[in-house]
């Protein structure tokens, strides 16, 4: 069975958004936090790379949908594999599916429209044929399935900067053991992957 890995990139103080995020203005006044995506080194690119090729299928919310799909969103050139071969089908969670998907008509990109986080997880799981489910955000969705204990592992990509405001990745109330397995730093991000615990730690 498909691994479930929430996959976001987040401030030091814990954001995964500046103030003024929204469908036209994606990150808010924090485009600095994907500098290891927009600036890229080798090992952020590797990263990348290693990321795409292992998806089978990717999880996103509707706020993070409206700005991918915007008219300043992905492109052929820029977004979720652009510049690699083949692309996975995503699965918005909303209970208002859009009535057109410029993504799709424009890229042929497939979108899965889904009521509620736990069934657009294993609707994904089906469809993942030939690799991982990934949750790419937003911070919401990823918190929520954070908080239901969705995901096997947490990928977080460490952005070198307090934003003091925000989109807060974790969600009161949320405890949970992780195991560190990997630490890879690289000039714009510390990459960070935990594995979910489902017993007491070691």
């Amino acid at each position: 069975m498909p691994k479930v890995i929430a996959d976001i990139t987040m401030s030091l103080d814990g954001y995964v958004t500046g103030p003024g995020a929204d469908a036209e203005h994606g990150l808010g006044d924090a485009e600095e936090l994907h500098a290891w995506v927009t600036d890229r080194d080798a090992l952020d690119a590797e990263i990348l790379r290693e990321t795409t090729a292992a998806t089978g299928a990717v999880v996103m919310g509707k706020r993070l949908f409206e700005v991918i799909d915007g008219p300043l969103g992905w492109t052929k050139d820029m977004g979720y594999g652009a510049d690699q071969a083949g692309a996975p089908p995503f699965f918005v969670v909303t209970h208002h599916p859009p009535r057109h998907v410029r993504l799709a008509e424009e890229l042929g990109l497939r979108f899965t429209f889904v009521g509620d986080l736990a069934s657009a997880v294993e609707r994904a799981r089906a469809a993942a044929t030939t690799g991982d489910v990934v949750i790419m955000g937003g911070g919401d969705v990823i918190g929520q399935a954070l908080h239901q204990g969705l995901p096997d592992e947490l990928r977080l990509h460490l952005a070198p900067m307090l934003l003091g405001g925000g989109t807060p990745l974790f969600k009161p109330g949320t405890r949970q053991l992780y195991r560190q397995r990997e630490v890879r730093p690289s000039a714009n991000a510390v990459h960070l992957v935990y594995e979910r615990l489902t017993g007491p730690a070691r």
